[in-house]
C-alpha cells in the first residue's frame, strides 16, 4: 500500500442517533421525546400484539397531550412478504414518522419501512434481546439469510421498568449477541490484515467494550441482571456498526452461523442464542478464550449447547459447513479453513457445545 493510499482510505457515511433516552418508568414522556425529535402531527407504529397491549394507553395518553396523531399495525412475522404488506399499509398513513415498539422483529420492520419511505425512525425496545434497537441494520427471512442495511434510528427510547418485564429468555439473549462482538472484532482485524479491509478503530474497541463490560460484571447476573447494563451494552454496540458503516465490529463468522442455522431450519433457537453459541464454536477456532464466553453466557442463563435451542447435531455440523458461503465476500475465520461435518461435530463437542 502506497503513502497516498494510506492518507485516503475510501470514505464511508456515519449515520448516527440524534438522542437516545434511557429512563425507568418513563414511557409517559414518548410523546415530549417525539416532539422535541422530529415535531410529528402523525406517527405509524409498528408493534406485536402483546406489547400493544402492554403500552397502548400510556402511549396513546402521552401522545395525545403532545398532539400527536398516531396509527398502529401489528406485525406476526418478519418475513419479506409481511414487511411488504405492513409497508403498504404504513404508507397509507402518510405519517411523519415510523416508530418500532416491541421486540427485535417490530423494531426491525418499523426500520425496513421507515427506509423504504425515506421516513425517519425510532426505536422503542420492550425488550434487550439483540443490538439492532440502536443499528443501521435489520434481519429479514427471506432470500438473503444475513442482515442488510436499512436506516439507523433518529432517536432510541428505552424505558428499564418495561425490559424487566420481559421473559428473563430475551435479556439472555442479548448478552449471547454482545459475546458476538468478541469474535465479530478478531474477524474484522484478520480482514484487515488478510486481504486489506478498512478496520476502524474506535468501531472495533467500542464494540468490544461492550462486550467486555458485561462479561466482567456477569458474576453478578447469576441472581438478577442488570438490565440497564446489558441494553447499553447493545445500544453502544449497535453505534460502533453506524460509526464503521458496516455490521464488522458486531457481526462476523457466528452470525454467518446463525444465519445458516436461520437457513436450514428456520424458527431454532432466538438470533442472540445462536449468536451466542456460535461464539463459542468460533473463539475456540480463533484461539480466544472460548471457556470465558462460555461462563458468561452461564452466569446470565443464557443457552451454551445445541440440546438447549433444540439445534441437532446434523444441522449444526451443515449450518458451520455451509456458513461462509452464505457471504462470501465478508473475509472471516472461516475463510481460512475448509469446513467439514466431521471438523464441525469435532469442534462442538470439543466445546461441549454437543
Amino acid at each position: 500500500m502506497t503513502r497516498f493510499e494510506e492518507k485516503f482510505m475510501p470514505s464511508h457515511v456515519m449515520e448516527l442517533p440524534r438522542q437516545i433516552v434511557v429512563g425507568e418508568k418513563n414511557i409517559g414522556d414518548i410523546g415530549s421525546f417525539l416532539q422535541g425529535l422530529a415535531n410529528p402531527r402523525k406517527v405509524s407504529f409498528v408493534s406485536g400484539d402483546q406489547v400493544r397491549k402492554i403500552t397502548f394507553e400510556k402511549v396513546s395518553r402521552s401522545l395525545s397531550k403532545s398532539k400527536i396523531k398516531n396509527v398502529w399495525h401489528l406485525c406476526t412475522s418478519n418475513d419479506v412478504e409481511s414487511t411488504s404488506k405492513t409497508l403498504l399499509e404504513i404508507k397509507k398513513d402518510k405519517s411523519d414518522l415510523i416508530v418500532g415498539i416491541g421486540g427485535g422483529r417490530s423494531v426491525d420492520i418499523a426500520k425496513m419501512v421507515a427506509f423504504k419511505l425515506k421516513k425517519p425512525f425510532v426505536s422503542v425496545p420492550t425488550s434487550a434481546s439483540h443490538d439492532g434497537i440502536a443499528s443501521p441494520f435489520v434481519s429479514l427471512r427471506g432470500d438473503r439469510p444475513y442482515s442488510i442495511v436499512a436506516t439507523a434510528p433518529l432517536g432510541v427510547f428505552v424505558d428499564i421498568e418495561i425490559l424487566k418485564r420481559a421473559p428473563h429468555r430475551l435479556i439472555a439473549s442479548g448478552c449471547g449477541d454482545l459475546m458476538a462482538k468478541v469474535t465479530a472484532v478478531r474477524d474484522w482485524e484478520l480482514a484487515r490484515d488478510k486481504v486489506g479491509e478498512y478496520f476502524g478503530t474506535y468501531a472495533a474497541n467500542l464494540a468490544s467494550m461492550s462486550a467486555k463490560i458485561v462479561i466482567d460484571n456477569s458474576k453478578n447476573f447469576k441472581k438478577k441482571p442488570d438490565v440497564r447494563m446489558i441494553v447499553e451494552a447493545l445500544i453502544s454496540s449497535g453505534v460502533a456498526a453506524c460509526i464503521a458503516g458496516s455490521s464488522r465490529p458486531c457481526s462476523g463468522a457466528e452470525h454467518l452461523f446463525s444465519h445458516a442455522v436461520d437457513y436450514l431450519k428456520p424458527g431454532t433457537g432466538l438470533h442472540g442464542e445462536k449468536c451466542g453459541i456460535g461464539a463459542i464454536l468460533i473463539a475456540k477456532i480463533q484461539g480466544q478464550d472460548w471457556k470465558k464466553i462460555i461462563q458468561m453466557l452461564k452466569n446470565v442463563g443464557a443457552p451454551t449447547t445445541a440440546k438447549e435451542i433444540g439445534l441437532s447435531s446434523n444441522v449444526l455440523a451443515e449450518a458451520l459447513s455451509i456458513a461462509q458461503s452464505l457471504r462470501p465476500e465478508r473475509y472471516t475465520i472461516l475463510s481460512e479453513i475448509k469446513m467439514t461435518a466431521q471438523k464441525a461435530i469435532s469442534l462442538a463437542k470439543s466445546t461441549g457445545v454437543l
